[in-house]
């Protein structure tokens, strides 16, 4: 078998999970990020953006929910960093949160450098739960609390972490969880504490975990809306796999699955070296079912949000046969990809607008249509998005790079969602519905109903 190098990355797809919040003023949380050597002026930064935020009318002045994210710089401070945190904001009873070779902000990326950013929700107290291998979310029915939908960090290097995701969102009333896998080059960490360590089954844990899933769970009352935005473009048309062993395809349409790849890429194993450079940048979308997914219908030339990418890892001559990084099975749909920052940039735009009109209502004032459209330099949160708040999780090997230039990927979501409160990281692997991904985006708002 020829075996082909590739980076770490999973792959994904999309769906929306929403409900109603008890509430008919929507306050923006409060959300600070900083970058710097020293982590305690990051955390001092980020701080006094908090601190300032919460005095402002408009502003949640009383979150008890914080979600942390660090880069990899600060892992073995990770502990350091939440003990202060919790000491500095005591009204915060609760944090999760996880580590990323990146870390991300409204409007800014942090790649490669110490930083950390926060958010503060408020969020009715029954309406969220925080949970973690040692205080673990309860099946459907098992609780007094029922989970509507969760936020998951998972560590990439738990056994079976993507049946784990799975088993996870049937715990869930929706199905849907949301989230990525921790990256680090330092060790993964994952925060998660409640109620000062107090949980029920955490005993005096410090909050500060590694190995397995944590994270909130939220109840139907705390209103959420979910997208994924693919990060591939299929570069062949649709095949079915006809026959395949174990993660080996053997036949696409009945037909040997390694030629058909070969005839899609327009190459050949008689020209090896050539072949196996066309075949490192490729990948494979999978997809099972007729295409359709929450009434919205594939769009041509582009991924929709029923497919999963995968590497390809290897090709296997002697069965015709093409390894991939998944165990596929026979019926399902396999169309050969590539990464494609164009491609990416529509569809980042595509879920971002999605929300916007779904979200801003039809009718406004002249004041509250001046302020929505006002240019990016005059623009600010505004309560007439019904956006409290933003969680974003991209792939590692997405972000500013592939799109061009520092922090392109979070200046795409501003300008096409809007300045909302926003943090999240950049993952080994992203979590949307109840499937792993890479290559793409998960982006989960906070909002309120009319």
């Amino acid at each position: 078998m020829y075996f082909l190098e590739s980076d770490c990355c999973r792959s994904g797809e999309v769906t929306a999970a929403s409900a109603s919040y008890h509430g008919d003023i929507m306050k923006l949380f409060p959300y600070g990020h900083a970058t710097h050597p020293q982590w305690q002026m990051a955390a001092g930064l980020a701080l006094a953006q908090l601190r300032a935020q919460m005095a402002l009318h408009g502003y949640a002045s009383a979150p008890s929910l914080g979600l942390l994210y660090i880069t990899d710089h600060y892992t073995a401070q990770a502990q350091d960093i939440l003990d202060f945190l919790g000491a500095e904001l005591p009204e915060i009873t609760d944090w999760a949160g996880t580590v990323g070779v990146g870390i991300a902000s409204n409007n800014v990326e942090y790649f490669d450098e110490p930083a950390l950013a926060v958010m503060l929700c408020e969020l009715p107290s029954d309406q969220y739960r925080v949970f973690s291998g040692v205080s673990p979310l309860p099946p459907v029915g098992a609780s007094h609390f029922q989970a509507h939908t969760a936020l998951v960090h998972a560590d990439a290097s738990t056994p079976d972490v993507a049946e784990l995701i799975d088993e996870m969102a049937q715990r869930t009333g929706s199905g849907y969880v949301f989230g990525g896998l921790a990256s680090s080059r330092n060790g993964a960490v994952q925060f998660a504490l409640s109620g000062n360590g107090n949980v029920k089954g955490q005993g005096a844990a410090s909050g500060v975990f590694r190995g397995g899933l944590s994270g909130v769970a939220f109840a139907q009352g705390a209103a959420l809306m979910s997208r994924v935005t693919q990060g591939c473009q299929p570069v062949s048309r649709e095949h079915e796999i006809t026959a395949c062993d174990n993660n080996v395809v053997t036949e696409l349409d009945g037909q040997s699955a390694l030629e058909v790849m070969m005839a899609d890429l327009g190459v050949s194993l008689d020209v090896p070296r050539e072949a196996l450079e066309k075949v490192r940048t490729t990948l494979v979308g999978l997809r099972s079912g007729d295409g359709l997914q929450d009434g919205r219908i594939r769009r041509p030339g582009q991924f929709g949000a029923d497919v999963v990418v995968r590497h390809i890892i290897g090709l296997d001559p002697a069965r015709s046969g093409i390894a991939i990084a998944d165990v596929p099975q026979v019926g399902m749909k396999l169309a050969f990809c590539e990464r494609n920052a164009e491609a990416a940039r529509a569809d980042l735009v595509r879920v971002c607008a999605e929300i916007r009109e779904e979200l801003e209502p039809e009718e406004v004032t002249l004041e509250v249509a001046n302020a929505l459209s006002a240019s990016e330099a005059e623009s600010a949160p505004h309560p007439a998005r019904r956006i409290a708040g933003a969680i974003y999780v991209s792939c590692a090997g997405r972000g500013g790079p592939h799109f061009g230039a520092p922090s392109a990927e979070l200046q795409i979501v501003r300008r096409a969602l809007g300045d909302v409160p926003l943090v999240g990281f950049f993952a080994g692997g992203e979590i949307a519905r109840h499937h792993l991904y890479g290559y793409t985006g998960v982006l989960t708002v906070f909002t309120t109903q009319e």
